[in-house]
């Protein structure tokens, strides 16, 4: 198994046992690797250490708890597994900027309705992202704080009609490749699914002036489909001295939607393969067929 797929498998693992008392050395063994080795892998791949990435989902879980429940913060404390509620609100205060009681009563009136049934905040345009694709029109892109990984907010795409076969939308941005030019890149981040049919993955693509592909990978080959929980996926390209421009996004086909969170686009090592899907064109040997008669 590729260290990308053990990664989200121990991903997987932890999250569905936000809840439980995790330690490094059960995560480690269901990963099937020593805590040492395990961790060292771990950092490498998601950017952040196994504690940090605990303690960052647990405390997103525990905003989503003071939004939309009315459990007392000590509870939502216990839940996260911090030894006590002072360290729950340090460590709350840290990531969110405020103690949770305030937090509580500062956007809780914003996303609740009177009778307590709670609703999506959601906003149709996303700073520095836009909507591309073969059927654009039939899809969305936004941002949304009901449905988030860590912080405030996802950005997301969803289909809105039905489509024919081979439709599809990207929420996606473009920019120069010129800092880049010579190094081995990672864009990497947490995608959730819903309802996703035909499939969704990340994307990248490294062009030259004349706007030649040279260096592009979709997730073609692990595509991400149905209804899947936070994990988190990387694609990792070099770029070449020719590259002029790189764009990165999330892609959609088909039905169903996407949320996405936590992008990083870094300079990773030689040591971390590439994941660049060879475009090969096969050229014939002769001109053929010059009459048209076939």
């Amino acid at each position: 198994m590729h260290t990308r797929d053990i990664i989200r498998k121990s991903i997987a693992f932890m999250e569905d046992r936000l809840q439980e008392a995790l330690t490094l050395e059960q995560i480690a063994g269901h990963a099937g690797f020593s805590p040492h080795h395990f961790h060292r892998l771990f950092r490498r791949e998601v950017g952040t250490n196994v504690a940090d990435y605990l303690r960052r989902r647990r405390l997103c879980l525990a905003s989503r708890m003071l939004l939309y429940s009315d459990q007392s913060i000590i509870d939502i404390s216990l839940h996260g597994h911090f030894e006590s509620q002072e360290a729950f609100t340090r460590a709350f205060k840290r990531m969110y900027g405020m103690p949770p009681g305030r937090f509580r009563k500062m956007f809780s009136p914003h996303i609740q309705e009177p009778k307590g049934e709670v609703t999506m905040r959601q906003d149709t345009k996303v700073k520095g992202w836009i909507l591309s694709g073969s059927h654009p029109h039939q899809y969305e892109i936004g941002i949304d704080r009901g449905t988030v990984h860590q912080g405030h907010a996802s950005g997301y795409i969803k289909a809105l009609t039905p489509k024919g076969p081979g439709a599809f939308a990207t929420l996606m941005q473009q920019f120069k490749a010129d800092q880049y030019v010579g190094k081995r890149m990672r864009f990497s981040g947490f995608v959730r699914t819903a309802g996703v049919k035909e499939y969704c993955g990340l994307w990248m693509r490294v062009d030259n002036s004349a706007e030649d592909v040279l260096q592009f990978d979709n997730m073609n080959d692990r595509k991400i489909v149905g209804d899947t929980n936070w994990n988190h996926y990387a694609i990792v390209l070099d770029v070449p001295s020719n590259a002029a421009t790189v764009s990165i996004g999330v892609l959609l086909m088909g039905p169903g939607q996407a949320w996405v969170d936590s992008f990083r686009f870094e300079e990773v090592d030689a040591s971390v393969p590439t994941t660049n899907l060879e475009l090969h064109y096969e050229l014939p040997d002769e001109p053929s067929n010059l009459n048209f008669d076939e």
